[in-house]
């Protein structure tokens, strides 16, 4: 290549000690910076596959493979060489000269010796690498000059604020014992006082407990007076009470059954009214006469009428009667229609159909659960025209419908759906009409 000189005195110069850091990372980066001149075919393998990098990244990841590519390939040094020559040609040619130029920084000038390999470049770079030994010597004696004109500043500093503060703690405590001096003179007064109050104290402690001595007396006498008084008191309240509430129960319970038998009794006046429609105003006497007319109904047809026990009219036509109630064994209806169902299902399913069926017939509806296997009380909201009861603790839903049927006023339509018959008979022998489990599930699959 132009310019390159062979190798002085017939072979490679070697270094007494490895490359400075400082001239190594220097050598690295002008490498890194050079390669972009070059074709891959100018590089050696490895370093190929960072041909396409920015310098900033060949340094960074090919540095160590660059170094050796200098050391050991003599054309890929002379190549880069080449590229030192083109960019830095006054220093290339001082380096050549054997003159390097006293201004240039001692490290660009091993590294570039380093590359270029002129006579004598081990000297260069070994004194470059001494350059930079000093420079960081004086450097760092440099930062330790300051580190100690700081930490000498600051010992002044401490010296004179201890200083202040000694004074200032002598100035205390000169109050202090000031004071101190001061609070024994109050505390021998104060002892005085407390001995005067000690005395004071005993004598009126006495006279407290003669005082205490009479009120104890005093208030165990009227303790007892209160206690006799407030135990009559207590009596005579609760005979009041009782009587008061047995009044109160009587007649309420006996005014609520009498006022709905009333109101059965006018609603079926009502129904029978609309029923016969039989204006009052146009009866006469003759009208009551026995006797076969146009277009009547026989006895036999009448019969037709009748109903079949499982027919879901019929149920309908219970629960028109006026002021009808609708009693319903919850458990016995759903483990008959939908017994693979959870129990909260189940419930839920037969609510709903019961909600529907209230609001179309109007009556009154109650539906029985058997709440004896609850661990908790069932978080339910019942729908809207159905109340929903639950048998206490020890009690089955079949003796709550009963106590639902007697409590009921005499004459009043009481309809009770179970499939059970001890159930069935007992309302039945109280006055209900019951029904089967199945007429009521046939009955809510048609609507």
């Amino acid at each position: 290549m132009p310019g390159a000189g062979p190798e002085p005195h017939g072979g490679p110069e070697p270094l007494e000690g490895p490359l400075p850091e400082k001239v190594r990372r220097r050598v690295v980066s002008l490498t890194g910076d050079a390669l972009g001149g070059l074709t891959v075919a100018e590089l050696p393998a490895p370093l190929r596959q960072y041909a396409r990098f920015t310098p900033q990244r060949r340094t960074k990841f090919g540095a160590n493979a660059m170094a050796a590519a200098l050391e050991g390939e003599p054309a890929f040094r002379e190549r880069i060489a080449e590229q030192l020559r083109e960019r830095f040609p006054e220093l290339t040619e001082a380096l050549a000269s054997g003159t390097p130029p006293p201004a240039a920084d001692p490290v660009d000038v091993a590294a570039v010796a380093y590359v270029l390999r002129p006579v004598d470049w081990a000297k260069l770079v070994a004194a470059a690498g001494e350059e930079a030994q000093r420079a960081q010597a004086e450097r760092a004696g440099e930062e330790a000059q300051r580190e100690l004109a700081r930490l000498r500043a600051e010992l002044a500093e401490a010296r004179a604020a201890a200083r202040t503060e000694g004074e200032r703690g002598r100035g205390e405590l000169d109050a202090l014992r000031k004071e101190l001096e001061s609070t024994r003179r109050k505390l021998r007064s104060a002892q005085s006082d407390v001995q005067r109050g000690k005395a004071e104290t005993r004598r009126l402690r006495e006279d407290v407990e003669e005082l205490r001595s009479t009120a104890a007396a005093e208030k165990s006498a009227a303790e007892s007076e209160s206690r006799r008084l407030r135990t009559r008191l207590a009596e005579a309240e609760s005979a009041l009470e009782a009587g008061r509430k047995a009044a109160r129960e009587g007649r309420s319970m006996q005014d609520m059954r009498v006022r709905l038998l009333l109101d059965s009794v006018l609603d079926a006046a009502q129904g029978l009214r609309r029923e016969l429609a039989l204006p009052p105003t146009t009866s006469r006497p003759a009208d009551a006469v026995d006797a076969v007319e146009p277009g009547r109904m026989t006895p036999r047809d009448v019969a037709a009428r009748a109903l079949s026990e499982t027919d879901p009219e019929l149920l309908d036509q219970l629960l028109a009667l006026p002021q009808s109630h609708l009693v319903v064994d919850g458990y016995n209806v759903t483990k008959t229609g939908y017994p693979t169902m959870p129990l909260d299902k189940q419930r839920l399913r037969l609510l709903g159909g019961l909600a529907g069926l209230a609001a179309q017939s109007g009556a009154e509806v109650t539906c029985v659960f058997d709440g004896a296997e609850l661990a908790a009380p069932v978080l339910l909201a019942p729908p809207r025209g159905v109340r929903v009861l639950f048998s206490k603790p020890g009690q089955t839903a079949d003796e709550l419908i009963r106590q639902l049927v007697r409590a009921e006023p005499p004459g009043r339509a009481v309809v009770v759906v179970s499939s059970d018959r001890e159930v069935a008979d007992g309302c039945a022998a109280a006055g209900a009409r019951p029904v089967s489990s199945a007429l009521l599930l046939r009955r809510l699959g048609r609507t």
